[in-house]
């Protein structure tokens, strides 16, 4: 154990040796006499050296000891306590270092008494580069290497194309792919349909376009009665020069954006602010976010993170607050407004300010329209748990029913379920979803890309993708379910019970969902590879809704990962990888034969024709094209 007078800023000193902790309870009273009043961080332990919580303080010894105190712990905490062999702590300089250092633990080991968030992607953007001398606007997510303009974060992919779609609409402005961009040699349907003014063939002067795109920049930084305020001088100077039709041009943008305007849900002057509502029953929580930028709802997000300890909304709320913005590096913005005052909050707006290198204020007491956000924040998250508790003890009542219709002894808590898609045995793709009593559990979904089997070999697929995923959970990578859905007859379920046989998995009751004679919705036969026997349900069975939803959900979840296989296999040219031909030649050959078939049809001689292909490439690209058989 370091001491607690040790001059190092950061220490880490641990309880007793814990080796026999599996036979005797953890000793807290001599673990909390040695233990320091210094900020830092603290991490839970079973006996099986699993780590169950992680948790900051700004008094550790105070924090520490209220786990231990015989009364006022509520459920959460007492199932906690009982399992705790053992627990390690990290001194740091000030509560704001043990804040960073809490959810880099959490975000590393997502430890199961913390509360866990699903969604851990990135945010998606609108960029406009200013390297182009005719810039497209595009979605965007990711890394920001690009040179240009990133408006955002969105809270979804479909309020990005929203707001594309009004840009198009209102600025014309191209959202094209460089590649067809640079290779027409007339207007597309876009301009034909008033979305886009056609710079690819120089229908607009440079100036002009430039023009449309500064426009479309403040229109995105919430700045539409400045550009209708230039609008309206434009038009007039151009009325007043007779140009009628730059006039009528102008007028209709002024039209589109006062549209636009009536149409936002709420608006205000200025601010961009991130707004919390949160809501906590018996058997659930709900966060509700409002997502403002220039005074302007752009959307909202809802989670039902998975709670830990914290059992009151000051907590939960601080709890989110840390773990989605320091733990993720989301974008931060000017201020977070909660529905309820927060007890570290200047400990948040430290840590906050640290990360994104200005100030950041977390308030509760707003006035005026961050008041209505407010409200609006919090009443969403009320309803919406309202909704989710409702749902969720429906889809337990599902499993209750497919427990009986199965005659299990206990109530299975892990469903997951396969399908394969392919187009005429192209890009085939295997799926795998997991439901809970929670309903889908989105962060186990998995694709499987499958190769090296016969095009439209269905078993092969499905025996490569359950021998991957097995063999990865064999190793204890992941949960067994409880059941597994196999989409398909005997022939599919044998798959299934051949990988599981030659893994020596057991323990997992396998069924297979076969379509009806007439392949309609409510007449699906179960196959039950344990009895080789089948059963079939009632169209109204509460078990056959949930083995339709997850069925269902697997075969679009194929179809989903199917589709951007394909895409992306077609994306890519087959000229491209050719020795000697580069990115330009790409171009010329497309623009003399008009596309790869023509290419693919033509001779040596004919491609040799092309200017800046020689003879040997010639023939180098026509062996390509035409592989040996």
């Amino acid at each position: 154990m370091v001491d607690n007078n040790s001059p190092h800023d950061d220490a880490v000193f641990k309880a007793a040796d814990t080796s026999d902790n599996s036979q005797q309870a953890f000793d807290s009273k001599a673990f909390l006499s040695r233990l320091t009043r210094r900020p830092g961080v603290y991490q839970m332990y079973n006996s099986k050296e699993e780590l169950l919580y992680v948790g900051k303080a700004k008094n550790l010894k105070n924090r520490v000891s209220s786990y231990f105190r015989s009364t006022g712990l509520n459920v959460k905490t007492q199932a906690l306590v009982s399992h705790i062999a053992d627990i390690q702590i990290t001194v740091t300089n000030s509560e704001t270092e043990a804040l960073l250092l809490e959810q880099n633990l959490i975000k590393e080991n997502r430890p199961p008494y913390n509360i866990l968030l699903r969604d851990d992607k990135s945010y998606p953007y609108i960029f406009v580069s200013d390297t182009q001398k005719y810039p497209a606007v595009r979605f965007h997510r990711g890394a920001k290497r690009a040179k240009g303009k990133y408006f955002g974060p969105f809270p979804s992919s479909g309020a990005v194309r929203e707001s594309l779609a009004i840009l198009q609409k209102v600025f014309q402005i191209r959202q094209c792919e460089e590649s067809f961009f640079k290779n027409r040699s007339r207007p597309c349907l876009q301009h034909q349909i008033k979305r886009c003014t056609a710079p690819c063939v120089g229908l607009i002067s440079p100036e002009a376009y430039q023009g449309d795109i500064r426009r479309a920049s403040m229109f995105l930084e919430g700045k539409s009665t400045a550009i209708m305020d230039e609008l309206a001088v434009l038009m007039e100077e151009a009325s007043m020069a007779l140009k009628f039709e730059d006039a009528a041009h102008f007028r209709d943008q002024i039209s589109s954006l006062q549209k636009v305007q009536e149409q936002q849900y709420v608006s205000g002057t200025s601010g961009d602010a991130d707004v919390i509502g949160c809501a906590i029953k018996p058997g659930g929580v709900c966060l509700h976010m409002l997502f403002v930028r220039c005074g302007r709802i752009i959307g909202s997000k809802v989670h039902h993170p998975k709670v830990s300890v914290e059992d009151t909304e000051s907590d939960l709320l601080s709890a989110f607050i840390a773990q989605w913005y320091l733990g993720a590096g989301r974008e931060i913005p000017d201020s977070v407004i909660t529905s309820f005052p927060l007890d570290d909050k200047d400990c948040l707006e430290e840590a906050l300010a640290e990360r994104r290198g200005k100030k950041v204020a977390v308030v509760e007491r707003v006035r005026a329209e961050k008041a209505g956000w407010q409200r609006l924040a919090q009443t969403n998250a009320e309803q919406h748990l309202q909704s989710y508790l409702a749902s969720k003890q429906n889809i337990y009542n599902r499993f209750l029913a497919l427990q009986e219709a199965m005659q299990l002894d206990d109530v299975p808590r892990r469903l997951e379920c396969f399908d394969i898609s392919h187009s005429s045995g192209e890009a085939t793709v295997a799926s795998c979803v997991v439901f809970d009593h929670n309903g889908p559990l989105k962060s186990d979904y998995r694709h499987f890309n499958i190769t090296d089997i016969t095009g439209g070999d269905d078993y092969a697929a499905m025996h490569q993708a359950l021998t991957r995923r097995y063999t990865r959970l064999r190793k204890g990578e992941g949960k067994l379910p409880d059941i597994l859905l196999i989409d398909g007859g005997k022939g599919q379920v044998s798959q299934a019970v051949d990988v599981l046989s030659e893994l020596q998995i057991e323990g997992v009751l396998i069924v297979g969902v076969a379509k009806g004679s007439d392949r309609r919705a409510g007449l699906e036969t179960l196959v039950m590879a344990e009895t080789n026997t089948e059963i079939t349900l009632r169209g109204d069975s509460s078990a056959l809704h949930l083995i339709q939803h997850i069925r269902d959900e697997a075969h679009r979840f194929a179809i989903t990962g199917h589709r951007a296989r394909r895409a992306k296999a077609r994306k890519t040219s087959p000229l491209e990888g050719i020795a000697g031909v580069g990115a330009k030649r790409r171009r010329e050959l497309l623009k003399h034969f008009g596309g790869i078939q023509s290419i693919e049809k033509a001779s040596i001689e004919e491609i040799a024709k092309v200017s800046s292909i020689s003879r040997k490439i010639a023939e180098d690209i026509y062996a390509a094209l035409h592989p040996d058989p």
